[in-house]
């Protein structure tokens, strides 16, 4: 696997697939959540970003895969969904990091600093 680096070339190669997705460009954070990401900055929400992927899709069977990521209520909650970090099969086909072990702290790191990168287009 290629080393993984935020702010790379395959980072703007990935998002521009994301916006040329129907179902990954219509993700938006809207009302509380953005609101959230606005009263808390995103220092904060990055902390909670980290514990939010480290429980729900670091492990190599999470609980509930496909189905552990809700739609909304907290902004990570939309930004997995708009970056395809929401569960192990979306990891798989968008980031090519498979499924059936534990993600490694680089993975980890990638994924967050993709969450980042999409966060921050809303401050």
């Amino acid at each position: 696997m290629e080393k993984m680096v935020a702010g790379s070339d395959k980072l703007t190669s990935l998002f521009e697939r994301f916006s040329n997705d129907p179902f990954r460009r219509r993700f938006r954070l809207l009302g509380r959540e953005l609101a959230h990401l606005q009263m808390w900055g995103i220092e904060r929400v990055m902390k909670d970003a980290r514990q939010l992927i480290q429980s729900r899709v670091a492990p190599a069977s999470p609980k509930n895969d496909g189905r552990q990521t809700p739609w909304r209520n907290h902004p990570v909650f939309v930004a997995q969904h708009g970056t395809a970090t929401c569960c192990r099969g979306c990891i798989a086909k968008w980031h090519q990091i498979e499924a059936g072990e534990e993600l490694t702290s680089e993975q980890l790191d990638y994924l967050l600093n993709v969450v980042r990168h999409w966060l921050l287009q809303f401050l």
